[in-house]
């Protein structure tokens, strides 16, 4: 009895497993599926069920968003600063990560904490505070050159990216590193590599799944970003959710909302993209990260 009664809270657990994952897909599937199709509608099919089925394909409200919208400026400048932002990160919190992982030295453990703790700073309570200290930078400039380069400078966005992200990119990647064995930097000592080409050529590409996980995570943050992105780019230089919402209040009042969905679109595609082509990768390098050996 005791058998079938644990035989019987097994199945009832695997089923409230079954209805919480199927509810959760149909939750986020349906106003994902709902968005594409909004999209490709003309703006009279609006005024009926919302439910309804597109008459046909009107990409016309891509060509509208990307033209009159100017949504294909403001995705080439997302582009721009999502790539730049990734590779200043990279460059910075691989190496950084690696020795702290796996080296102790003085100060160390300060390090490490300092890291950890930067995890707890939510970046849109110091988007002032960035922006204080630029605009201050801007107005030194301006006083000793007659020119400000600190706002309203993709790079400078792509840096600030870069930053904020350290903390989390350098815990995540230490993680990994802690677990793969010191056999290997003992045998490439052997051979006679370095420090510095250990870690080129044996560490960093063993750490490739967790590598991956990282630059998802962080495209998703840096391409859908817009407290930052509207604080420090005032001028027409906007990226991609700047210009979505300027879009959506402007298309709301317009009552078109075929390029307001087009433009939701744009937003979205690049990350579903990605996530269908790392998403292995992605679950190998999130598990393999919690090991130790």
């Amino acid at each position: 009895m005791k058998k079938q009664t644990g035989m019987n809270a097994e199945k009832v657990y695997r089923l409230f497993i079954y209805v919480a994952l199927i509810t959760l897909s149909v939750s986020i599937i349906v106003p994902v599926a709902w968005v594409f199709l909004a999209s490709v509608k003309q703006n009279k099919e609006f005024y009926g069920s919302p439910w309804a089925v597109p008459e046909g394909f009107y990409f016309q409200n891509f060509i509208d968003a990307f033209q009159k919208a100017n949504m294909g400026t403001y995705m080439l400048n997302s582009m721009m600063v999502t790539a730049l932002a990734l590779l200043i990160l990279l460059v910075v919190a691989l190496p950084a990560a690696y020795v702290l992982a796996r080296y102790t030295f003085r100060g160390s453990k300060l390090m490490n904490s300092l890291f950890k703790a930067g995890l707890f700073i939510n970046v849109n309570y110091i988007v002032v505070p960035i922006f204080l200290m630029l605009l201050g930078g801007d107005t030194f400039l301006q006083d000793q050159f007659g020119g400000g380069f600190l706002l309203d400078n993709l790079f400078v966005l792509a840096v600030v990216y870069a930053a904020t992200a350290l903390p989390f990119t350098v815990y995540l990647l230490s993680s990994y590193f802690q677990t793969l064995p010191s056999t290997y930097e003992e045998a490439a000592l052997v051979d006679g590599a370095g420090y510095f080409k250990t870690m080129i050529r044996i560490m960093i590409p063993m750490a490739r799944p967790s590598i991956v996980a990282v630059i998802l995570f962080n495209f998703l943050a840096f391409w859908n970003e817009y407290i930052i992105a509207l604080t420090l780019i005032p001028g027409p230089n906007k990226t991609l959710p700047v210009g979505l919402m300027n879009l959506m209040a402007a298309q709301k009042s317009a009552a078109n909302y075929g390029q307001m969905y087009a433009g939701m679109v744009l937003v979205m595609l690049p990350t579903l993209i990605l996530y269908i082509i790392v998403q292995k990768k992605l679950t190998q390098g999130m598990t393999l990260g919690g090991l130790k050996d």
